[in-house]
């Protein structure tokens, strides 16, 4: 008897907890070419915050409708709410994506500034300074945002959400933006206080940074989220090195090398995205996606014709060859 083929929410559950599914999930942070894909956008951020009663309803029923369009032609297992980004809009729009789409994919939302990272610094010489004369305030800042994400991801998932992606870039190309030792001071410490809270509310819990992450990958993988994205390899983020290291305790996403995707050749993109089901797949725990995001600018036909096409040139050969997929997982064991 056949079996019936999952839906994203159960090939996503499978992934994450290092069972096989019959394909590694695929989703992508944001997707920013609806008008190359589809020829329209979604309504401004502004237009929706302007907005009220009816007219927001229709708004905001224009971006799920936009997502649903996503989902679909690209095959999503999950969906992380990007626009309209944060606060009540947002809420509400994952509200609706969720009561739309939430019955076959997995719907979930972005938490910003959790922790200290490049992204949350707005004087990188007053940061350095405080690092070293005034490590009391960069705490009482870390406590602070630790507790407003703790706070929206329990709005997030009053709001129906399945996960929360936590957004925070904390290293460059060469490696963390503070040294290891302050890297453990001033950011881990405040991982442990919301993440394990949020699992706790019944959310599954992505973390995303870019960068080389190799030397504090210990560390950033020890508050327990179930899931790390990027693993750009630009920035030398190896998917079988990290996969050999981190297997079974925490699931990968990412990978297919983005400077790729904007400037080609295909052959390049093919190779980038088999290498990172090759190494990723075996397992479980892989989620199949670009190691940044479907950007303005990118050809769409890099990211569907040449990506995706490969994505399904390897199911393809995968069901051809059922004994082999256990392959690479043993030989690691």
């Amino acid at each position: 008897m056949a079996t019936a083929p999952l839906n994203g929410r159960q090939r996503f559950v499978q992934a994450i907890t290092f069972r096989e599914p019959d394909r590694p999930p695929h989703f992508e942070e944001i997707f920013e070419l609806t008008e190359e894909a589809f020829g329209r956008r979604f309504p401004p951020g502004e237009a929706i915050a302007a907005a009220s009663g009816a007219g927001r309803e229709r708004l905001l029923n224009e971006c799920v409708t936009l997502y649903g369009q996503i989902v679909e032609r690209f095959r999503w297992d999950a969906l992380t709410i990007w626009h309209p980004w944060g606060g009540q809009d947002m809420l509400d729009c994952l509200r609706l994506a969720k009561r739309e789409l939430g019955r076959k994919i997995m719907v979930g939302a972005y938490i910003g500034g959790s922790i200290h990272a490049i992204d949350t610094v707005r004087d990188f010489m007053q940061f350095s300074v405080d690092l070293h004369e005034n490590p009391g305030l960069l705490h009482e800042q870390a406590r602070r945002m630790s507790d407003e994400a703790l706070a929206l991801g329990r709005a997030i998932r009053e709001a129906g959400g399945d996960f929360v992606n936590l957004v925070s870039d904390v290293a460059y190309n060469q490696g963390p933006f503070i040294s290891p030792a302050m890297f453990r001071e001033f950011i881990i410490p405040y991982m442990h206080r919301h993440i394990p809270a949020l699992k706790a509310e019944g959310l599954w819990v992505i973390q995303h940074s870019d960068g080389n992450l190799m030397p504090v990958l210990e560390d950033w993988i020890s508050p327990g989220m179930h899931m790390l994205h990027s693993l750009d390899p630009m920035a030398g983020m190896d998917m079988a090195e990290v996969k050999r290291a981190t297997w079974k305790r925490v699931a990968l996403m990412g990978n297919v090398q983005c400077s790729l995707l904007q400037d080609g050749p295909d052959d390049a993109i093919r190779q980038s995205a088999r290498y990172a089901l090759t190494h990723g797949a075996p397992g479980g725990g892989y989620f199949f996606s670009t190691s940044n995001t479907i950007f303005s600018g990118m050809p769409l036909r890099h990211y569907e014709d040449v990506m995706l096409d490969e994505f399904r040139r390897w199911q393809g050969e995968r069901s051809a060859c059922a004994p082999c997929a256990g392959t690479i997982l043993n030989e690691r064991e």
